[in-house]
């Protein structure tokens, strides 16, 4: 099962809207086909494994990730192809939260007097596909905030400057992020102030589906020539009424999806309908990438899911340098969001905080 997760995560970043799935076919103790899903329209990681495996796929057991699919969709049902291709036995890790899906698959697999096992490595299955899961679940999206900062918490020295807090490892980690995301989200500050392209630029993780770019712009601050309105990627505009139509005119001819939006008490675009308005354009997976004005607002307003912090071993200090979480601050500290540490990795110097943030505050 360890190999068919291996396996999976080689559809990192070209699956959406599909899960990532592997599968690993053994017979007699020899493995003897794997398989991978590489993207919508593509055949299923059961039927690439099946494929590679040939007559030898008779009486041996397939380790997926994922339940096996019972219905006709772009492709035939992998559960009707291991039956057919006398498979005696599945351990998948996981069911499929999908209502398309959702335990049909192994109905049909036990129907055929198939033996059925779930729960193998299930935890590290449901992980790979959060982003899925969620989105099937709930309708809207996972919500990733990223983050850097230096030891004492700062994102910016009081002079404005602050590249780069964090080294080469940790920048190509978030290329990595990127790559995995369906949609990456920054401010009209970071917009103005960096200027980001907001794509995917090392190949080794470059994807025939580059992440939607979305700029939160509630007052039209961000003229159409910067880099984030390019052709390279397709951009959405996140706004409100504020902006005057004449701006919203540039957008769109730019090339850029204006949505204009409620506003949330400050003035600012609301976070929640626009992560709402994410989910219903089918995008599973959206990274936050602002400054501390936009992290302030999602972590205020709940819509984060998870926090990837990246960590430099710097001291900047300076009352009048920016901290990566802006705002008044949650108070008393009983109203604080909580969150579970998931992981802490070491990326060359820098060190990489994943934690999950609890919604229900």
């Amino acid at each position: 099962m360890r190999r068919a997760l291996e396996l999976a995560a080689r559809g990192w970043g070209r699956v959406s809207p599909n899960p990532l799935v592997g599968c690993v076919l053994v017979r007699d103790a020899r493995v003897v086909g794997e398989g991978w899903h590489e993207g919508p329209g593509t055949e299923h990681a059961e039927a690439m494994s099946l494929r590679v495996a040939g007559d030898r796929a008779a009486g041996a057991t397939a380790f997926v990730t994922l339940e096996p699919c019972d219905h006709h969709g772009r492709t035939p049902p992998c559960a009707r192809a291991l039956i057919h291709a006398g498979v005696e036995r599945v351990i998948a890790a996981t069911g499929d939260p999908n209502p398309i899906v959702d335990g049909s698959g192994f109905r049909a697999l036990r129907g055929a007097g198939l033996t059925v096992e779930e729960g193998l490595l299930g935890a590290e299955a449901i992980r790979q596909n959060v982003a899925f899961s969620t989105h099937v679940r709930t309708g809207r999206p996972f919500v990733v905030l990223k983050m850097a900062s230096s030891l004492d918490g700062k994102a910016a020295a009081r002079d404005g400057s602050s590249k780069w807090i964090t080294g080469e490892e940790a920048r190509a980690d978030v290329q990595r992020l990127r790559a995995w995301s369906d949609a990456v989200v920054v401010g009209s500050g970071t917009a103005l102030a960096d200027d980001p392209r907001l794509t995917v630029r090392d190949s080794a993780f470059a994807s025939a589906r580059p992440p939607v770019r979305v700029l939160v712009d509630p007052s039209g601050r961000v003229p159409s020539d910067r880099r984030a309105l390019d052709a390279t990627a397709p951009t959405l505009i996140a706004t409100t009424e504020l902006t005057p139509t004449p701006r919203r005119q540039e957008w769109v001819d730019a090339g850029a999806d204006v949505a204009v939006l409620d506003r949330d008490p400050t003035g600012g675009v609301s976070l929640p309908v626009l992560i709402d308005l994410l989910g219903k354009r089918d995008l599973q997976g959206v990274v936050l990438e602002g400054g501390p004005t936009l992290a302030w607002s999602a972590v205020h307003d709940g819509v984060v899911d998870q926090l990837v912090l990246y960590v430099a071993p710097m001291l900047v200090g300076g009352r009048e340098a920016t901290g990566w979480l802006a705002g008044d601050g949650f108070a008393p500290i009983g109203r604080a969001a909580h969150v579970d540490i998931v992981s802490i990795e070491r990326l060359g110097a820098d060190v990489k905080v994943v934690a999950d943030v609890h919604r229900d505050r």
